[in-house]
């Protein structure tokens, strides 16, 4: 038998189990590389037709003035997106609440505020709500009675509009951004 099968053999097995020789330069350059492919779909259609935007806008400021503190209003737009896998929302609403002073500790456990000790009872109360108006698919009961009355206890009803209102147009606002790939970063139309 010769011994050039062999040989190849063990080149074979040596290249397999050392992988690929590549330098940190290089491999951050792939990342940047791979950090520039990420492009949307299309623009943003609330941009390319700017007169909805307008009346958005007018009818967020409006639901910002229903009694809902703006803190609360935030971590549930942030739970909503974080649920419909929308990036640009995660990201933009991890930076409002951020830079309202929101702590690293309630930011990282809005996702299981659940098990977190750290929101109050009308919080608790407006993320059980977020949850239950995005799945609506998810229950035969949708939005059970249970958290309906929960939510009672603590927001009035202009409040409670407020709530079921700004958690919609999260939701409209998701849907948008996540059927044209919208990118995560700072948006034009993010600032307050």
């Amino acid at each position: 038998m010769s011994k050039c099968p062999v040989a190849k053999r063990h080149h074979y097995e040596a290249a397999r189990f050392s992988g690929p020789k590549t330098t940190k330069e290089t491999k951050q350059k792939n990342e940047k590389q791979k950090m520039k492919t990420i492009q949307p779909r299309m623009k943003n259609p609330a941009m390319l037709i700017p007169e909805a935007m307008q009346p958005l806008m007018a009818f967020i400021a409006a639901v910002r003035k229903s009694g809902v503190s703006q803190r609360t209003l935030d971590l549930i737009h942030l739970r909503a997106s974080q649920i419909n896998g929308c990036s640009v929302c995660v990201d933009m609403g991890s930076r409002e609440l951020k830079k309202a002073g929101e702590t690293d500790d309630r930011l990282f456990s809005v996702a299981a505020w659940r098990e977190a000790p750290c929101f109050t009872e009308a919080e608790r109360a407006a993320l059980a709500l977020a949850e239950a108006v995005t799945r609506l698919s998810d229950r035969s009961d949708p939005v059970p009675e249970e958290i309906c009355n929960d939510a009672t206890l603590h927001y009035d009803q202009k409040a409670l509009a407020g709530l079921i209102l700004w958690i919609a147009t999260t939701n409209l606002f998701n849907r948008i951004n996540a059927t044209t790939k919208q990118v995560a970063g700072e948006q034009p139309w993010s600032k307050r």
